[in-house]
Parts: structure tokens; sequence; C-alpha cells
């Protein structure tokens, strides 16, 4: 915990300032069109300062493991902890355009090392673990927004978010580094590891293979078009120069398209979004078929490293919020990729069903508390499955072998405490059964506990 108490001290400086009112300055949200929510910025003159920082400690008990390889969840008894502090800098450059820089602060190895379940435990622990703090630029981008009219509305401010005045129907651009998931495949209920569920296939749908490097960052441009219930989004993202990479590719040479349609309705006078999002990665991919042949013939594991050749691989996200209350929600997702073809950067899955349930404190005197549930079902191809019996290695799972595959199921539940403005603690539980699709192996049970501050 002495690296959780000086990061502490770090983001109490960062956050040390005057509070000031946002007034009207020009601004415009991302993708997730902040009509509620958000909170204060430190400003001075036309510049913002946001801070955060979180730290997650993570335990899981021993557990049945008659066998492990390269890439597997350990089977031992293991404690882990990850810290990040991530500043965020914006600027007003007038007429709806926009300048954020998002300084960060990472330090801490996850369970395995981030290895060992195609749902992996720790959504904000990076796949590049370290004992020592190390730092990096993860955004840094310009947004232009322009107002279309439709009627006025007013933004909130928050993390990378400025407040100001605009109109229900705007066009949003976005160029430079940033997350995919900051534009699309957005969820109220499941999306930010920071204060919500930690498992990688609720923040996102699992199989939502979103180009990025080993950090979850790329360099992009991508346009949003609001206008009446509906937004449109499209955008061009680089990938990384090999799959899971560190390093993203120069002049876009290996890319991602992605595009996402939202549709905003009423049920029960109350309004849910279903958005349907797609992607085509364009890069040096291995099939597993290639792979499986290449290691039969030379007498070795099954590879994908030695068989790759520019390919495609599609994919597909179905996303729904619905709340039912004002302190109810509910959420659901339904994500598919094409099993024949290795996944490039996030994780091992061709398709995922999760759903869960959200509900805030108001009924127990503490609005400000969450408390959610959710269930996932991950599941690969046959040729997939073949691949890692036939000993390959994937993105984060490779047990060595695979003789009774079986869908790797997920359940996690947090309560998110709400103690003093600006600090959340979490406490959460995650059970998996079949880790890395391998009914020999498990089930697993992760206990974690998670310090969230923000201003």
């Amino acid at each position: 915990m002495r690296m959780a108490a000086i990061a502490l001290l770090g983001v109490l400086a960062l956050a040390f300032g005057v509070r000031a009112q946002t007034g009207g300055s020009s601004a415009a949200p991302q993708s997730q069109d902040k009509e509620q929510g958000g909170g204060d910025d430190l400003l001075f003159g036309q510049f913002s300062l946001h801070g955060q920082l979180t730290n997650i400690w993570q335990y899981h008990p021993a557990f049945k493991s008659p066998y492990e390889g390269a890439q597997s969840l350990q089977g031992g008894n293991h404690t882990n902890e990850t810290t990040d502090i991530t500043g965020f800098f914006g600027a007003d450059m007038s007429h709806g355009l926009e300048l954020w820089w998002n300084p960060e602060m990472d330090q801490g190895i996850a369970p395995s090392d981030t290895l060992g379940a195609a749902g992996y435990v720790n959504g904000d622990g990076a796949k590049v673990g370290k004992l020592h703090p190390y730092f990096r630029t993860q955004r840094l981008f310009m947004r232009w927004t322009v107002d279309l009219g439709g009627g006025s509305d007013k933004l909130e401010a928050d993390t990378n978010h400025l407040a100001r005045e605009t109109t229900k129907d705007r066009l949003t651009i976005t160029v430079g580094k940033i997350n995919a998931t900051d534009i699309f495949d957005d969820n109220a209920y499941a999306h930010d590891p920071k204060t919500d569920f930690m498992n990688w296939s609720l923040i996102d749908g699992g199989a939502y293979d979103y180009a990025a490097d080993a950090w979850g960052y790329s360099y992009a441009v991508a346009a949003e078009w609001r206008t009446g219930d509906w937004t449109f989004r499209g955008g061009l993202f680089d990938t990384s120069r090999f799959p899971n990479g560190k390093s993203l590719t120069n002049g876009f040479w290996q890319f991602q398209y992605d595009a996402e349609i939202e549709r905003r309705y009423k049920l029960w006078g109350r309004e849910g979004k279903i958005k349907l999002t797609g992607f085509l990665s364009r890069a040096r991919l291995a099939s597993f078929t290639d792979a499986i042949a290449w290691g039969q013939a030379m007498g070795q594991p099954a590879d994908t490293t030695l068989v790759r050749r520019y390919r495609s691989r599609p994919g597909g996200v179905v996303n729904l919020e619905q709340p039912l209350s004002d302190d109810l929600g509910v959420f659901a997702r339904l994500s598919l990729a094409d099993g024949h073809i290795e996944p490039y950067e996030y994780t091992d899955i061709d398709r995922s069903v999760s759903t869960g349930v959200s509900l805030k404190g108001t009924r127990w005197g503490r609005k400000d508390d969450t408390v959610a549930v959710a269930l996932v079902d991950n599941g690969i191809s046959d040729i997939h499955k073949a691949y890692l019996a036939a000993g390959g290695l994937g993105i984060l799972v490779g047990d060595g072998r695979l003789p009774h595959p079986g869908d790797e199921q997920i359940v996690e539940a947090y309560y998110s405490l709400a103690p003093i403005e600006h600090v959340r603690i979490s406490f959460d539980v995650q059970g998996i059964k079949n880790p890395a699709y391998n009914r020999d192996r498990g089930p697993a049970v992760v206990f974690g506990g998670r310090l969230h501050l923000e201003y």
C-alpha cells in the first residue's frame, strides 16, 4: 500500500486549486452525450484540470489446477495490486475546438501478469505491468464540435469534457490518440473499471477486438453525428505493429474501421439506448487452421506468429441499457467476431453474452452508493479450441493443452461506497468457471478492493 499512499498524495496535489463555476465555456461531449451528471472543472481562464487515482487490490485463493501452461491463471494463493494516476488537462481553443492531454502513471502487476482468463479480472491493470512506477501520455487529442440546431442542450463538465451550451443536433470530430471505447460501445452501467465492473468482458463487448496498443490506446480519426433520437459514429484506428503489441504502426498501414448506430427510445417513460457496433480489422493476422497445420508439419505446438498474412477480421456488438426507475437499471451485450482468425488486440473471445443489473443506494439511505451484479458467457470457435488444444498461445490464454474445453462463465458483483465527495471505495468478487475455456481448471474466485479518487 506504500504506492497507494504516494499516489494519493500525487492526486491531491494535482487536484488542489480554486474551485470555479464553469459558466458557458465552449466545449463539447465525446460519445457519451453527457446531458446529465458530470461535475465541476478547475478552470484557469480557458483551461480545465481534473485528476484521478485508482488503486485495485485483488486476492484469489488456490483453486484446482492439475497443470499450468505459459499463459495460465496461476493456481496458488496470490495477492496483487495495481495503481494508476491520470491527469486530464483541457483547453478551450474557441469555436467548439478543444485540446486534451492525459498523462498517466502506472504501477503494479495484475494477477498472473494479466494472463489466464479471456474475461480477465482487472480492467484497470495494463497488460504491461511493472513493479516500479512509469509514465506515459495515453491520450492526446483534439475535438471539434459543430452545432446543427434541433433545440438547445447543456453539457456538464467532466473528465475530458468542458461544460458548454450546445444544440441537441451536432457533429463532433475527434483526432489524436484515444481509446476506441471512449467513443464506441459505451454503457452507463458497465464500462468503467475505475468505478463499476472490473472484468474485461463486462466493461466492453468481450469480442470487441478494438484497435489499440498494449495499454488500450490508438491514433484515430472519428466522427459522431447526433440527430434527433439517433447518433451515427465512425472511425479509423491504427493497430499495433504486432498483435497485442506495445507500439502502433506508422501511417495506418494496419488499421481498423469502426462504425456504430445508436437509437434512443423511451420505455415506461425512461430513455433507454440500443447500439449496434461493427468493426473490421485489416492487419497481418493468422488463421488457426494455418497455425495448427504448421505445428503438425514441424512437430511443434501450434503457432500463429509464423503464418500471418495481411487479411481481414470482422466483428460486432449489440449493446443495450435501460433504466427501470430512478435508481435501478439493466444492461446487456452480445458480441461476435470471426472465430477462424486470431484476435488481434483485446482478448481471446469469439463470442460473448453478458447481462446485469445496477441499483443505487437510495432505498437504504445512501443515494451515491451502487450495488451491481452481472453474468457473462464467453466462447470460442471449434478451430480456436483446436488451436489451444495443440499448444497454441493467445493474447491472454494458453494452458498448453485443452483436452476438455467449455465456455468461460463469469459472475461479478460489487458494492461501491461513496463515504465523502470525490472518493469511492468498492468491494468486488468475481467467480470464473472454466478459466481460459478449460474445464480441467478452476473454478477460480477473485476478491477485490478498489480505491478511486476523482476531481
